[in-house]
């Protein structure tokens, strides 16, 4: 299966980012993909934090939510919209969602981001439970390919990567990581986990990020990448926009966890 690893460097105008996944998803299409994950955030970068209580959707009701199911039908694609403001019960508070359509532009599954980020060093400064309710379901979902081939796909969001409890959960063939990774955790951090995350849970992951210079200030890391279950790099962008694609193969998967069989020899 091919699949698809979406690079954005989102901005402050929702419709123009838009614009650009649709446009971003349909060239992963074109390309031969069969599944695509759009990068956290990726209809929304403000100014404040609170600017995406203003675009907050709720369930099948929307712009954002619009195109992504048109995207996922008109191109015969698994789309992953990672992520979206949702609403909730309370006014200030929204949830940092993902969203999956299959290729008839159904939404087959919701992923609530469980870990809420938090980072000061004294120059730059992040609280996302200011505006963000946290998840409490790990989510994982079923994705067929085009030959009759089930994967079982693995949701998560950004700062959920430095929780490894969540992946074993999860117990997926393929690890989804849609971020906005800071240029200074990123640079730090970025790769090792999601190298460690692919290779302690013998899956393939695939990581779709914000990378580059924001209209509101903000810069962030990039680096999209696919990682097999061996902990290789398959393919990987460095800054600004861009699809990444790989091919996932179910042989080199139960290659890997027939020779080293680490899965099966967990105690705890």
């Amino acid at each position: 299966m091919k699949i698809a690893a979406i690079q954005m460097v989102s901005g402050t105008d929702v419709p123009a980012n838009l614009a650009t996944a649709r446009r971003l998803l349909q060239t992963a299409a074109q390309q031969g993909a069969e599944l695509a994950v759009l990068p956290e955030y990726f209809c929304l970068m403000g100014q404040r934090d609170t600017d995406k209580l203003k675009w907050a959707e709720t369930p099948g009701s929307g712009p954002i939510q619009s195109m992504l199911q048109a995207a996922a039908r008109d191109f015969g694609l698994w789309v992953v919209g990672g992520t979206l403001p949702m609403a909730t019960s309370t006014p200030n508070r929204v949830t940092n969602t993902v969203l999956v359509h299959d290729p008839s532009g159904q939404c087959v599954a919701r992923y609530d981001k469980i870990h809420l980020f938090r980072f000061d060093n004294g120059t730059e400064r992040y609280d996302e439970a200011a505006v963000l309710q946290a998840g409490q379901t790990p989510v994982s979902f079923v994705c067929t390919d085009r030959d009759g081939g089930s994967w079982t796909v693995g949701l998560s969001v950004c700062y959920d990567l430095r929780f490894p409890e969540l992946y074993r959960q999860l117990a997926a063939d393929l690890i989804l990581v849609p971020a906005a990774f800071t240029h200074t955790t990123g640079q730090a951090h970025w790769e090792v986990l999601l190298r460690a995350r692919a290779i302690e849970n013998q899956a393939y992951l695939l990581a779709s990020a914000q990378g580059g210079e924001h209209a509101n200030g903000r810069r962030t890391w990039g680096q999209s990448l696919v990682i097999d279950p061996w902990g290789q790099t398959l393919n990987e962008l460095a800054t600004g926009e861009g699809v990444v694609l790989a091919e996932v193969d179910a042989a080199t998967l139960q290659r890997v966890r027939t020779n080293l069989p680490a899965l099966q020899h967990r105690v705890f």
